[in-house]
């Protein structure tokens, strides 16, 4: 390629590289998401295990002790 005066340009057009800022910023980004993701995985494990699961239980110990009957 030539340039003004008949040079020839040495380098080629590199593309730019991303700024480390943004990297940063999309690290702190998907940090936080996890970090949400894994307290409302938690919360709602719990939910089930403490509330959900013992009234299952407890109609499937009433069904059985029904058709003891």
């Amino acid at each position: 390629m030539e340039d003004e005066g008949g040079f020839i340009r040495a380098t080629p057009n590199v593309p730019k590289p991303r700024p480390r800022r943004l990297r940063a910023i999309l690290a702190v980004l998907m940090v936080q998401y996890t970090m949400v993701a894994i307290i409302v995985s938690v919360a709602v494990a719990a939910i089930l295990h403490y509330l959900v699961t013992p009234q299952i239980v407890a109609k499937f110990e009433m069904i059985a002790a029904a058709l003891k009957r």
